[in-house]
This record gives structure tokens, sequence and C-alpha cells, in this order.
């Protein structure tokens, strides 16, 4: 016990011991926090499974059992967990052109890994018909609900289990709900909650620097206490007008200049000129805000910004409208589709608010003397007060956003564009993003 305990946190060695020692349950779900340990624990979890397989296969006589590996899509299970069994254990998968592949323990049948894509109803294609010993749920609380429940059928064989690992979602989830809450399913699941805490071998200050950063609300929850937290009032709880409204005077020099786009008609179009400086902290300069634009408007918008700030300033826009896009190309300004995910995107602003890396040039947003009709008038005020959760699907509201989703376009992407080689150019920031799957 002692070499496992240099080797294991105390909450890892008791889901450890639920595989090895319980043979009461069928579903583990083991959920909480970001950094707590959970990733580590689950490659041991997913190869003892694989060997539990094998096992009940063996005693059941046999020869060729399956096992199914699902994950939102292929990136996913590849990045999230083949690539770290593959650095941790010194191990290497043979994949055959359906994309499975065996795993084989001494003594056992070899097992067929079969991958499965959970990320929408066509996952369920991979996996019909067949009879499997066990199954790993990588971020399970992604899966599309049918797949998920497909998957648990599929894995009928007396002995066989099913293995999740998530972060926590909202508390109406149905993983939540059905699973981790149904006290009529008590013997049969095994959920573990990992919290920031309990990973032990995290230095005592690297753990209170993430306490101090991690944005107010359902960030801090989720992420450091390992809760399934709602999403309550306004979006952004850490913006301070008082010391994020700053005058022009206080904006440094030698910034590097970046530019989100959400398009509109009926609803508000918007382009916002931002600064990054070398310290990573982010200055709102302009906001373009009008409605009822058609897209040459937009494109004189853009040509008068590249004449500030030089012609390789990057537009980062929303894909929704893909021949806008191609039309600011073909117009010669750098623009490409921005990364949208808007949880995620939410998190990269609201986190530079929580580490006052965020400020707001006064002159950007000053309506002094603007009608609210006018082309003229700013809405960042307007907005960032009104941006606010929606209590059913845990993500910003889909009202009075224009501003705010076109922030998160431009910061969001430059933080997932940042650590690739110096001063990319527009198509190589564009080839990194698809590499990402974004």
């Amino acid at each position: 016990m002692t070499q496992l305990n240099k080797l294991f946190a105390p909450k890892q060695l008791e889901v450890l011991d639920q595989v090895v020692n319980d043979p009461m349950w069928n579903l583990m779900i083991n959920y909480g926090a970001v950094r707590a340990g959970k990733t580590f624990v689950d490659n041991f979890v997913f190869l003892l499974d694989v060997r539990h397989a094998a096992e009940v296969a063996q005693g059941q006589g046999v020869l060729h059992p399956q096992y199914i590996l699902a994950g939102v899509s292929s990136k996913t299970i590849q990045n999230n967990v083949l690539n770290e069994i593959e650095n941790t254990f010194g191990l290497s998968f043979h994949f055959d052109k359906h994309n499975s592949f065996e795993i084989m323990f001494p003594g056992l049948p070899a097992v067929k890994i079969v991958q499965a894509f959970t990320g929408s109803i066509a996952g369920l294609g991979a996996i019909r018909g067949m009879t499997a010993y066990g199954a790993y749920i990588n971020e399970a609380s992604l899966a599309n609900e049918e797949v998920f429940d497909e998957i648990r059928k599929r894995c009928s064989p007396d002995g066989a289990r099913v293995v999740c690992d998530t972060n926590p979602d909202i508390p109406t989830h149905y993983l939540k709900k059905k699973y981790i809450d149904n006290p009529n399913h008590s013997k049969a699941i095994r959920s573990n909650h990992f919290r920031i805490d309990d990973n032990t071998f995290l230095s005592k200050t690297y753990i209170q620097n993430l306490k101090e950063t991690e944005p107010a609300g359902m960030f801090y929850d989720r992420a450091i206490e390992g809760e399934w937290a709602a999403a309550e009032g306004i979006v952004y709880q850490d913006f301070d007008q008082k010391t994020m409204i700053i005058p022009r005077s206080k904006v440094p020099d030698n910034l590097t200049i970046i530019c989100g786009v959400d398009w509109g008609y009926e609803h508000k179009g918007c382009i916002v000129v931002a600064g990054v400086d070398n310290k990573d902290r982010y200055f709102i300069l302009e906001e373009h805000t009008a409605q009822f634009k058609e897209i040459d408007y937009w494109t004189d918008i853009a040509k008068d910004i590249q004449k500030r700030y030089g012609n390789r300033v990057p537009f980062y826009a929303d894909s929704a409208r893909p021949e806008h896009v191609a039309h600011f190309q073909q117009s010669g300004i750098n623009c490409i589709n921005a990364y949208k995910n808007r949880l995620t995107g939410v998190e990269y602003v609201a986190k530079a608010m929580k580490t006052n890396a965020f400020f707001v040039a006064q002159d950007a947003i000053d309506n002094t003397g603007i009608s609210q009709t006018s082309d003229k008038y700013h809405w960042f005020l307007e907005e960032i007060y009104q941006y606010v959760w929606d209590d059913k699907t845990g993500e910003p509201l889909k009202v009075n956003d224009d501003v705010m989703d076109t922030i998160r376009y431009a910061i969001a992407t430059y933080e997932r564009i940042k650590n690739i080689p110096t001063s990319p150019s527009i198509n190589e920031q564009a080839n990194y993003l698809n590499s990402l799957g974004f």
C-alpha cells in the first residue's frame, strides 16, 4: 500500500478499489474538477476494465470479446484517452480499417476495442447489433443520451460494466438526474466525485492560484469543487465598470491587434477591435455595431480598420455566414472562421476579467450625445449587464448578445492560436484551428 500511496492519491485509490474489489456495480461515473486526478486514474481504470471484460468473456467461453471505447469524436478519443495511455504505459495501438484495435493480456482472449462516437445520434451506427463485454465513455456529459443508452444496452452479458468519466454540467443533465442522483440504482452505480483538493500531488500554491483565478459562480463551482452547478444571474460576474473602463491615455502602446466579427441584419451586426499587450491583457479599442446593413457596409468598416492598424490585422468571424467570410477574403481582408464553442469562449473572457486582464477604452463605448438608433451608438454596456445564463441549457441566453459574441470570438480565437509560431499568417491560423477540430 505504501508504494501505491506514492503513485495514487486517496481518492484515486478509492476508485481503483471499486474496480478491483467491488463486484456489485455495472455503471461507474467518475466526475469532477479539472486537474483533480481523474484522467490519470481513468487510464488504469480503462485497462483494468478491459482485463475484467476478457476474464468475463473467458468464463463464458467467448473467444473474441468486444469492448466499446466511446467519446465525442475520433479526435477526442485519441487526445483524451489513447494518447494518455500511450504516454503513461508506453503502449502502441494497431488499428484496422474500421479504426478498431486489440488489447491482449496473458492467458486471456484478446479484446477487440470498437470506437463509437457519442456527439450525435449517428454514433449508433458503430455499435448497433453488437454485444459488448464492457464500455468506457469519455466526456460522458457531452454524449447524446440515445447513444449513451444504446451503449449500456450493448453491454448485456452478465458481468459487463460501463465506466464513464466527465466534467460536470448543469444539475438537470440526464447523467446526474437519471444515474448519479437516482436512489433506485444505488446498488448498481458507483459515482465518484473529484474536487481539486483531492489531487494531493498538486502543490498548495498551484491549487490556491487556480482558486484565485477561476471566474466566480458556475465556473468556480465546476472547475474547483467539481459540482454540477447551475448557471445563475449575469454571465460576467467579475466585470467591474469602475476599474475595467479606462481612459484611452491608459491603453498601452505596441498592442497586437485582433478583431471579432458577428454578422447581422435583422439583429445587430458588430465588429470589435481589441488589442493584446505582452502581459496577455485585453483592451477593447473600438466597437462598431449597426442593424440592417449589407455586407459592403461591414467591408468598408474592416477596410478602414486595416488602414489604421495594418493589412495583417486578423478578423475572426462568425462562421454562420460563410458567404460573408468569403466576401471579406476576396476583398483582401484577413478573415477566418472564429472559435465558436460558447462555454469555453465565455470562460476565456471571464478569466481575463477575473485576473484583471480585461479593459475597455472609455471612448470605445462612449454614447454621449448619440441616439440609440444611430450607427455610432455603442452597445457594450447595454449588453454586458443583460448577458445572463439560460438555466435550461447552462449557456448564455441568446438575447442582446451581439457585442458579447463578437468579443468572445476575438478573445477565444486568439487564445486558441496564440501558441503557434510567432506572427503566423491568417492561413496558418486557420489551419491550426482546423487541426484542433474547429
